[in-house]
């Protein structure tokens, strides 16, 4: 009896830490420090606390309400506060015990001021040096020389191994962070997407005349998904044999007259309306939550959320894994015929090589089914449910035994 009340905690302990393991908040975490809370703020105003809680084995260096004043009292704009802040955010988990135990006391990190590739070269990347005396700095790789290294203060709030928030002594200071940054009205589009890996994309906006259109709607509030370069070369086929206006509506399909953050998004699952809902020809898509990704839903391919490219209000533009097709002019794939029965080796001999003819090809009413099957990928587990279920199964014979 007493094995199985021993088993019986450890599966409930183990339930616990998966389900806690499934996201975290960072907004949440920090609230409950109050000398961190004009940082706190400003990851809310400039996006960066939604990249945050969609990333995993992250790390936040926050520096306190006066080394946030400092930073205030040089009057940059919100755009430029996002790079210097992104600075302080790293791709990788850096707890208290972690910083102590850096191979040969030194490596470089890099930050999502790199990830986001507004930087140029090696800036975005953040030097870590577990000193002498139990100090650890932190210097941004394209950082003056004259300027004094941030040093750990103390731990804030970590759930080991996914995320870290941590104080350091000061402001990392960048040249490359610091610089001006174009808002959002002039920000050029296309040569954005295609920096940030939607090359394809941004050219065919450009080349069909939808460019216009979508910098139009910037100022009243925009949300573009940018397929993948990848996405685009295996939609080619298809997208060629479109009319003109179809191709001009497949782009327009592809931008939403709203500013949803992704936290927004995440919110805000149901019908969206895009650019190319006109009238009767509806146009729209469903935005669905998976785990932690979100996804976009249309009557002929489901499509990811892969990254940010650009998030400063009123225009946000996310890099997504499939080109989405409206039904309007896709049709959807015909479901799977059932497997025939097997047959006998007589009536196989007896048939001949009847069953030898191939199917023909597909027709063009079948190569929108074919795009499904090529953007839809098989089917996997979603997050640590699959684990929690096994738990509850264990815990179940336990107690019925």
């Amino acid at each position: 009896m007493q094995l199985r009340i021993m088993i019986f905690r450890c599966l409930l302990l183990l339930i616990a830490a998966a389900s806690a393991a499934n996201a975290h908040n960072v907004t949440h975490m920090l609230a409950k420090h109050p000398d961190f809370s004009t940082f706190n703020h400003y990851l809310t105003t400039t996006h960066l606390a939604d990249e945050i809680n969609r990333r995993r084995t992250i790390t936040v260096c926050a520096v306190d309400n006066a080394a946030m004043n400092e930073l205030l009292s040089k009057h940059y704009s919100l755009y430029t506060l996002k790079n210097i802040l992104s600075l302080h955010v790293f791709a990788d988990y850096f707890g208290a015990k972690k910083l102590h135990q850096i191979t040969k006391s030194s490596t470089t990190t890099s930050s999502l001021f790199q990830a986001t590739g507004e930087a140029a070269g090696t800036a975005g990347y953040v030097n870590i040096t577990d000193m002498k005396g139990g100090r650890v700095g932190f210097t941004p790789v394209d950082s003056d020389a004259d300027q004094p290294m941030a040093t750990f203060v103390k731990s804030i709030e970590e759930l080991p191994y996914d995320i870290a928030i941590i104080q350091i002594s000061h402001i990392l200071s960048s040249p490359e962070a610091e610089a001006p940054t174009a808002g959002p009205g002039d920000t050029n589009l296309t040569v954005l997407m295609a920096r940030q890996g939607c090359k394809a994309f941004s050219d065919l906006i450009t080349a069909d005349g939808a460019a216009d259109t979508f910098a139009q709607s910037v100022e009243g509030g925009l949300t573009i998904f940018c397929p993948s370069d990848e996405a685009l070369a295996a939609f080619a086929p298809a997208y060629k044999n479109l009319t003109a206006d179809g191709k001009t509506s497949v782009l327009l399909y592809h931008g939403v007259p709203i500013y949803y953050s992704l936290g927004m998004l995440r919110s805000s699952n149901g019908l969206m309306n895009t650019l190319a809902t006109e009238g009767a020809k509806k146009y729209d898509f469903t935005v669905q939550n998976d785990g932690n990704e979100v996804k976009l839903k249309t009557k002929i391919v489901t499509a990811t959320i892969k990254g940010t490219i650009i998030d400063a209000d009123p225009l946000v533009v996310y890099k997504i894994d499939k080109v989405l097709l409206p039904k309007e002019l896709f049709k959807a794939a015909p479901p799977a015929p059932a497997p025939k029965p097997a047959k006998s080796a007589k009536a196989k001999a007896a048939k001949g090589d009847d069953d030898a003819d191939s199917p023909g090809p597909a027709g063009d009413d079948e190569a929108a089914a074919d795009e499904e099957s090529s953007n839809d990928g098989g089917g996997r587990f979603a997050g640590s449910g699959w684990f929690v279920t096994v738990c509850f199964c264990l815990l179940f014979g336990i107690l019925t035994v």
